[in-house]
């Protein structure tokens, strides 16, 4: 298992994300950022735990945005 961090403050709201992954992303209304979804928060950072298999797509996430918000650990 990974964990995800998505530090929302940095989002531009370019929507690559949402686009690539849905099931993960999605956009919100409010401010035009991005959410992780089932994420937790913890000052200001975002924190989601998946699976091996998920991997591969959310690392595509991590390196299309151009505000290097998203990080695996």
């Amino acid at each position: 298992m990974a964990n995800v961090k998505h530090f929302r403050a940095k989002c531009t709201g370019c929507n690559y994300c949402v686009e690539l992954a849905p099931a993960f992303w999605d956009m919100n209304d409010t401010d035009g950022k991005s959410d992780l979804v089932g994420s937790v928060e913890k000052k200001g950072v975002f924190f989601l735990e998946i699976q091996e298999y998920e991997m591969d797509l959310i690392q595509e996430c991590v390196e299309l945005c151009p505000a290097k918000a998203i990080k695996i650990e």
